[in-house]
């Protein structure tokens, strides 16, 4: 009698986008230099939805992912105690669409100014400003992340922490869809929302399926997503740093790690 089949395990993924950032707010060009982390409301939002997978049990990671975006790493602080013991990798690849150093922390008016403003679903394949991405650059960085990832803990349950461009490029990864074309329909990914993606055996073949997008029902509580207007980002950053609750994320986090998982 022929062998059973040995079928591989279902991987899960979960990304979940950050909450809600100074710099979504201001707004400015969020790069390394310009990320100042999240609002208060930011904070909240992460919190409630670290106590409900605390209190659900619902997402059981064996591997933690974080972009290296401060907004990100701070949404990761917020629900490290949700993880407790899960293995940390932070991934450079994982960040949103990257503009060149020199636009990095100026705000939308400078940045339009100094380097316009690309249309990308007429030019897929400019970049943002002479250092930066392209949609379709983007779109093929994270392509590349996903399939690495999901390769590399393949038959594990994973979360990462990222973006909303993120979130959108999963779509066109995961369905197959044309990269270079920006999509004439787009998302409104919330704010510490969990889209969760599977991975497994369907009709005899290993197909990836869309579980679920979108759920941020932890933010009942707040009513309606609203936005902050004339908010004080120095007291917010120092209400958020006097914090006691809130640990610095190297403390409750492994060291950082490049791809290879070398320190």
């Amino acid at each position: 009698m022929p062998e059973a089949a040995i079928e591989t395990p279902p991987t899960q993924l979960y990304l979940i986008r950050h909450g809600q950032a100074i710099v979504n707010v201001e707004p400015i060009i969020g790069g390394m230099k310009g990320d100042r982390g999240l609002t208060s409301l930011g904070i909240e939002q992460a919190t409630l939805l670290r106590d409900r997978l605390m209190d659900s049990g619902e997402v059981r990671p064996d591997v933690l992912i974080v972009s290296t975006l401060p907004r990100a790493r701070h949404t990761a602080e917020v629900l490290a105690p949700a993880f407790p013991g899960v293995p940390v990798e932070f991934d450079d690849e994982v960040q949103e669409l990257r503009s060149g150093e020199a636009g990095d922390g100026l705000t939308i008016d400078e940045y339009k100014r100094r380097f316009g403003w690309v249309p990308f679903d007429e030019e897929p394949l400019r970049p943002v400003d002479p250092a930066g991405e392209s949609w379709a650059s983007f779109i093929l960085r994270i392509a590349t992340a996903l399939a690495r990832i999901t390769r590399v803990h393949a038959g594990k349950t994973i979360v990462v922490v990222c973006h909303g461009g993120v979130i959108d490029a999963s779509f066109l990864y995961f369905f197959g869809m044309n990269g270079l074309a920006f999509p004439p329909a787009g998302f409104a990914t919330q704010n510490t929302s969990l889209t969760h993606w599977e991975y497994l055996h369907n009709q005899g073949k290993l197909r990836w399926r869309l579980v679920s997008y979108n759920d941020a029902t932890h933010l009942k509580p707040l009513g309606r997503p609203r936005a902050i207007e004339g908010i004080d980002y120095a007291e917010t950053i120092r209400k958020r740093d006097l914090d006691p609750s809130l640990k610095p994320l190297e403390s409750v986090l492994p060291a950082e790690q490049d791809s290879t998982g070398a320190v």
